[in-house]
């Protein structure tokens, strides 16, 4: 195909996952909120479509899509693009919106502008400085070069993938299997509802004894002869408050313990209703389904664990991919004769497809999860630009790691567009962050899963 072809091509594939990033933002993340600012769905619209052109070009990549040097120029301009847009673009527009939202501030646009352009300066130097403690860049690379902003880029997006997929490969186990589900039964539901009902019945018993009293105090208040002048007046206030308000302290001291008391019952009666529909979902064949994947990804869990610990203690990062690894392996230990290059493009192909879509579902489902949890009407536009640059550095970073999952050949061209990074240094990060992260989760939901059964004992 000519270049101009291609072109078109690159240019119909920006504009469909444009339109995807500008649905998934109305109809997901802005479905409860008024959308106030156009250029807020605008940039994040602009970044989801930018981030998934590389992934559409690693997938042209292998599948020799377009001309080689079609593909290396739009490589070139869709990472300066969301280069870009990460470093200029999303820092500027979130130091704008987040000061509209302080009051203190004076909100004439000109000095929105400029408190904004101020606060944009400072993070830039933040970024650059990111990049000092980590061995990233070689010395020959120059302070304009585009390695010294993928690199710093490369860090912050590795550091927030190894999170994110340390919590998901604890949490996803812990959620689908079904031996982790917390054992409810009817008796249980019925009998926290009927605490939570006698608590509000004292409650209100209380609160209409305060109201006969402060309104026996107004009465008592009103028929007593008032003394002449203001002096009087006062006077007689202050005698019939300090007559009554030590008998209506502990009682309202006892009504607020009861609240307090009455917010944790339902709290508790909402996350039985949740076990008890768990455990009725275990019992479907889409529950059965996903608790034997609980336990394949339990089993998946451990391997990547010890093999992120065995990675950091021998300092070793894989040189051939999976797939070509695992052909070979194949062929040389069970006697399969196969073509390697072919099989090894076919299966690279699935595996990165696979990778690809899995990446995007999950993040996307996390972002809104994410998103509902934090956002307000106020805030929600900071929130979703913040979120925008997430994402962006987070897709970027997945370039960067998948390029260990191709075979030689399909790297020479992502190892040309990146710059002379140091790969294994990215690859050590993320299985060191991973290794805290899944331990961290591990921890955080043995205490949470501890506590759910004390209360299922104490009841």
């Amino acid at each position: 195909m000519s270049f101009l072809v291609d072109s078109l091509l690159m240019v119909f594939s920006l504009v469909l996952f444009f339109g995807g990033g500008w649905v998934f933002f109305l109809k997901q993340l802005y479905r409860d909120y008024e959308v106030h600012h156009s250029i807020v769905l605008l940039v994040f619209s602009t970044t989801f479509a930018l981030s998934c052109i590389m992934f559409e070009l690693i997938i042209f990549e292998i599948l020799g899509v377009m001309e080689s040097s079609s593909r290396f120029f739009h490589w070139k301009l869709g990472l300066y693009a969301i280069l870009f847009v990460l470093i200029a673009v999303l820092p500027y527009y979130i130091a704008y919106y987040l000061i509209q939202n302080i009051r203190i501030v004076p909100q004439k646009r000109h000095i929105r502008v400029f408190i904004a352009a101020g606060a944009w300066c400072l993070t830039l130097y933040l970024f650059w400085r990111v990049g000092d403690p980590f061995p990233i860049l070689s010395p020959k690379h120059g302070i304009f070069s585009i390695e010294q902003c993928i690199g710093r880029v490369g860090v912050i997006g590795v550091t927030l993938m190894a999170i994110l997929s340390g919590f998901g490969a604890v949490n996803c186990p812990y959620t689908y299997m079904s031996y982790f589900i917390r054992h409810v039964t009817e008796a249980d539901i019925q009998s926290i509802e009927k605490r939570l009902l006698q608590t509000l019945d004292r409650i209100i018993a209380k609160k209409k004894k305060i109201a006969l009293s402060e309104r026996d105090r107004l009465r008592q208040a009103s028929l007593s002869t008032p003394s002449k002048g203001i002096w009087g007046l006062l006077k007689s206030a202050a005698t019939s408050v300090s007559a009554t308000t030590p008998s209506l302290g502990p009682l309202k001291q006892e009504t607020g313990a009861l609240e307090e008391l009455s917010r944790q019952l339902f709290l508790e009666t909402a996350d039985l209703h949740d076990a008890m529909d768990r455990i009725e979902y275990s019992k479907t064949f889409k529950g059965r389904y996903f608790n034997v994947m609980g336990h394949f990804f339990s089993l998946y869990c451990v391997y990547k664990i010890f093999m992120a610990t065995i990675n950091i203690i021998f300092d070793r990062v894989g040189k051939v991919d999976p797939v070509t690894k695992g052909i070979e392996i194949a062929v040389k230990y069970f006697g399969f004769e196969l073509d390697i290059k072919f099989w090894s493009q076919q299966i690279s192909f699935l595996l990165v497809g696979v990778i690809i879509v899995t990446s995007i579902r999950g993040f996307l489902i996390t972002l809104t999860r994410f998103f509902y949890a934090i956002a307000s009407s106020k805030s929600s536009n900071v929130i979703v630009l913040c979120l925008a640059q997430i994402m962006g550095m987070y897709f970027v970073s997945c370039v960067l790691l998948m390029r260990m999952n191709m075979p030689q050949e399909y790297r020479l061209i992502i190892t040309e567009v990146l710059g002379d990074l140091q790969f294994n240094f990215y690859h050590r990060w993320f299985d060191v962050i991973f290794l805290v992260s899944a331990l961290s989760s591990i921890g955080f939901l043995y205490i949470a899963h501890n506590q759910s059964a004390e209360k299922t004992l104490h009841r």
